[in-house]
Formats: C-alpha cells, sequence, structure tokens
C-alpha cells in the first residue's frame, strides 16, 4: 500500500474513520490537522487538480460559510475555492485522502475504501 496523505479533523467521525480505514488498509499514513496548520493557497490547488470532485465541493456549505459572506459564486473555480480555504481552512470539507496523482474527499464513507483499494 503506498502513502496515503489525509487532510484530517479529528473531531470529525468520516474524518476518524478514513484514517482507521487507511490504516487498516496498511498504509502509511501522513496525517494534516488543516485546522491547526491551514494548507498554502498552493498546496490546495495542488490538491484540487487532482481532486476527483468538482472543486466547489471541497467547501463546507454550513454556517460558518454563511457566516464569512459566501456564497456559491464565490467557489466556482478551483482559484476561488484555494483562495477561500487559505482564508477559511475551517470551510474545507473532509476528510480529503491523497494518494500519487488521485484525491477525493471521503464522503460517503465507502469512497475511502474504494480508493484505498484502488491501486
Amino acid at each position: 500500500m503506498s502513502d496515503v496523505q489525509i487532510f484530517h479533523n479529528p473531531r470529525c467521525s468520516k474524518s476518524r474513520a478514513a484514517l482507521s480505514a487507511a490504516a487498516d488498509a496498511g498504509a502509511d499514513v501522513r496525517i494534516v490537522d488543516y485546522l491547526r496548520t491551514a494548507p498554502t493557497r498552493d498546496e490546495l490547488l495542488a490538491v484540487l487538480a487532482i481532486l476527483e470532485d468538482a472543486p466547489s465541493a471541497l467547501v463546507r456549505r454550513d454556517a460558518g460559510f454563511a457566516h464569512a459572506g459566501l456564497t456559491d459564486a464565490d467557489v466556482h473555480t478551483a482559484e476561488q475555492v484555494a483562495d477561500v480555504l487559505a482564508a477559511h481552512p475551517e470551510l474545507m470539507e473532509r476528510p480529503v485522502l491523497v494518494r500519487g496523482n488521485r484525491a477525493i474527499i471521503g464522503r460517503p464513507t465507502e469512497r475511502v475504501a474504494a480508493f484505498l483499494a484502488d491501486e
């Protein structure tokens, strides 16, 4: 099993489940606690370039999104998403798994097992 990087929030059950699944699969896991050490705009753009989901899917649409005064028009492109998440890392959807030249959002949790099994 190759290395897996997980953008992780320890308070999130889905994120904890992804971390456990990666460990169970024998992956060497690199945890990125993105709330403690926010990814840079360039790091976010690198993830977005290989993300199998639409860029806007990486942004949580919760109360914090509205509180920041954001709308869907503010997170339409990868560049916009990188700008928003660099300024508001708490809005990043989680977990995000990165392996090689692929990245996914680990929701629903079934996506994680498929991603880890696909070498």
